[in-house]
């Protein structure tokens, strides 16, 4: 039987991990006001191309970046609950390590989500700035495995 003791710094991993609730919570309040701009009611998910068909130029725009604000939301939530895992379990192990790791995740998707909505760049390649957060979740998913093997060394 293995015994997990929690260290002291394990509050910071806590407080990490519910900050992600708060960045979630943000990508919510973005897509609001993006839905209003596009003229988009519930429960559209997206504007498809019957919307986009008939709207305007500027409308299109408009659809065109609530798209991107949602799809980054959707990429968001895609990968949230496995990093939140990642976080609480390398964690135990790894606090301080986590706690930075999960800091840099964070500012990524921070990053991540304004560059996809960039109206300078099409495509949403403005995501691409914040694509650093794929090294800080394959460092946390490393140190979660690493937490299990060492349980078991």
């Amino acid at each position: 039987m293995t015994s997990i003791v929690v260290p002291k710094e394990y509050g910071y991993v806590i407080a990490a991990t519910a900050s992600t609730f708060f960045l979630s919570f943000w990508h919510g309040l973005r897509i609001g006001s993006y839905r209003k701009q596009a003229g988009l009611g519930y429960p559209k998910a997206f504007a498809d191309s019957s919307d986009m068909s008939a709207a305007d130029a500027d409308r299109k725009k408009k659809m065109y970046l609530f798209n991107c604000a949602k799809r980054a939301e959707d990429n968001y939530h895609e990968n949230h609950a496995s990093v939140m895992a990642a976080m609480l379990i390398s964690g135990v192990q790894y606090p301080l390590t986590t706690t930075g790791l999960s800091v840099v995740w964070m500012a990524g998707r921070l990053v991540y989500a304004l560059g996809y909505t960039r109206t300078d760049k099409s495509k949403g390649e403005g995501r691409l700035a914040g694509s650093f957060f794929w090294f800080a979740q394959l460092g946390l998913f490393g140190l979660t495995a690493w937490t299990g093997i060492k349980m078991v060394l």
